[in-house]
């Protein structure tokens, strides 16, 4: 099982992914408000997302896991 990690610490803007749902390398799956920056979160890569670990709102840090993603 692999994970999609926030790239930076913020704020859970929106999540693009649910669980159930087919990602692609490189699909946006959460984007992150950092810095008033929009920051999107890409799959590395394809799969199925098994469970969103945060919610929209939800502050986060660097290297947190956001997204499981199994095969």
């Amino acid at each position: 099982m692999a994970t999609v990690q926030a790239t930076m610490a913020g704020i859970v803007l929106r999540v693009l992914a649910q669980p159930g749902d087919r990602v692609e390398t490189g699909q946006d799956v959460v984007v992150l408000e950092s810095m008033k920056m929009e920051i999107p979160i890409q799959a590395e890569r394809a799969g199925v997302v098994a469970e969103v670990l945060v919610n929209e709102g939800d502050f986060v840090n660097e290297g947190d896991d956001l997204v499981r993603l199994e095969d």
